[in-house]
């Protein structure tokens, strides 16, 4: 390490260049940190922990739902500054110098956090990290007390020698840290890392020294779970994201169901059976499941008949879904009487298809989410032009020229057509004002 990297953390990458200088003039009270501040998600456990694969896990989920999200992991942060990586004694509490570099490594990876929440549009921050020690714990709620962000910690704790073994072979005999690939080598040292760790180790406790904290525990990767005090909306997400959040690798298999009557009768939606094609298709269906040999096979299928029918012909136990029902599909008819409608018609027209694919425009009262911010004060205008916004789509891109969104309510995914400012009330103090009332395009198919 170089003398002058010794000077100001904040002032140098992780490469040893410059960064740019950036702003540490945001000051904030305490009303504006409880409702519109970015929240710094701060993972804590031993190493093989699972700690990296929930924070990717979470920051997929977070941007999904359209909160902004990136991970920064610091092991990342130390192998730009430490280019070789030689043992585990760089891990050893009594290494003044490896430890040194490793609280360097993570007042940079903080920087560039507050530039990612502050400069950069981000929302939440993930510090994946091993942040063992309440002496590090403490450097990050400073640091974040500072620049007033909220601060919620998720630790993960893990006594089961089977799942440690596997997430070392499987995980850390690729990581950058061992290029030689040698599986017992591998293990020896990445064992002895983690006794280093040990030596230090703080758990986080909730019943004393962080009952002030937010936090979640999970044990055994979903055995068991301990929250204390969840602040706000994106926090109650975060918890319910991660308990029930898989760990261990599994198998989806998606499958349509087998012809139908309607489809025969070239019919969109309905509710009819199986056709005789159908039902050739099911037991074709019931074949490829056992020679798949499925230990503990689970089935969901949809509340209709078609479905329900094709699961049937596993004979294996299933669950019926109701949000697996389609939904209705407008149809064109013809005249006469429309079977699905049940109306008369005299001319070519559109009507609803009952459990068919349909687009239909929602109009949704958008309300304050009282756990996530204070309801801004103010009238709405609820003659604006609503906003048009896809939702079950796809997932959003979070980007500096992402649009805004106001923050005390979620509105799924990103908008079909470019929002203007004049979609939005902005209020002289630079708060979000919501629209009474949006308009939200739902497509399924």
């Amino acid at each position: 390490m170089s003398e002058e990297r010794d000077q100001d953390p904040g002032q140098f990458s992780s490469a040893g260049g410059k960064l740019p200088a950036r702003s540490t003039e945001k000051k904030c009270s305490w009303a504006s940190y409880m409702t519109n501040s970015p929240t710094l998600i701060v993972m804590i456990g031993l190493p093989a922990r699972g700690k990296t694969y929930m924070s990717k896990k979470l920051t997929r989920y977070l941007n999904w739902i359209g909160v902004p999200t990136k991970v920064f992991n610091l092991g990342a942060y130390r192998r730009e500054v430490v280019k070789s990586y030689k043992s585990y004694e760089f891990f050893r509490h009594d290494n003044a110098e490896a430890m040194r570099i490793r609280k360097q490594c993570a007042l940079i990876a903080l920087e560039d956090v507050k530039f990612y929440l502050t400069e950069e549009g981000g929302q939440i921050g993930v510090f994946d990290a091993t942040n063992t020690t309440r002496e590090r714990r403490d450097l990050i709620l400073d640091y974040a007390k500072e620049n007033a962000f909220k601060v919620f910690f998720v630790e993960s704790e893990c006594d089961d020698p089977e799942v440690i073994a596997a997430n070392i072979m499987e995980v850390k005999v690729s990581s950058p840290d061992y290029p030689e690939r040698n599986r017992e080598n591998v293990m020896d040292d990445f064992l002895k890392r983690i006794e280093c760790y040990k030596v230090t180790y703080e758990p986080l406790d909730p019943d004393a020294y962080d009952k002030e904290h937010s936090l979640i525990k999970v044990i055994n990767v979903g055995q068991r779970f301990l929250v204390n005090k969840v602040q706000d909306y994106i926090q109650s997400k975060i918890v319910y994201y991660l308990m029930n959040i898989h760990v261990q690798p599994r198998t989806i298999y998606l499958c349509r169901h087998g012809e139908s009557e309607c489809n025969l009768a070239g019919r969109i939606g309905g509710d009819s059976g199986l056709s005789a094609r159908g039902k050739r298709f099911a037991q074709e269906l019931k074949k490829f499941i056992e020679e798949q040999e499925i230990v503990d096979l689970k089935v969901w299928t949809s509340q209709l008949k078609r479905t329900i029918q094709t699961a049937e012909a596993l004979g294996v136990a299933y669950e019926q879904w109701k949000i697996l029902n389609e939904i209705d599909a407008y149809q064109e008819l013809d005249g006469g009487y429309g079977a699905a409608a049940g109306m008369p018609v005299t001319k070519s027209k559109y009507a609803p298809v009952p459990a068919g694919c349909k687009v239909e425009l929602i109009n949704l009262n958008v309300d304050a989410v009282d756990t996530h911010r204070e309801k801004p004060e103010g009238t709405f205008d609820v003659n604006q032009t609503s906003m048009r916004l896809r939702r079950n789509s796809f997932t959003p891109l979070s980007s500096s020229d992402t649009v805004r969104r106001p923050r005390n309510y979620s509105v799924g995914s990103r908008p079909l057509d470019p929002v203007g400012a004049d979609r939005y009330r902005i209020a002289p103090d630079g708060s979000d004002r919501p629209l009474k009332q949006v308009s939200v395009l739902c497509v399924n198919s």
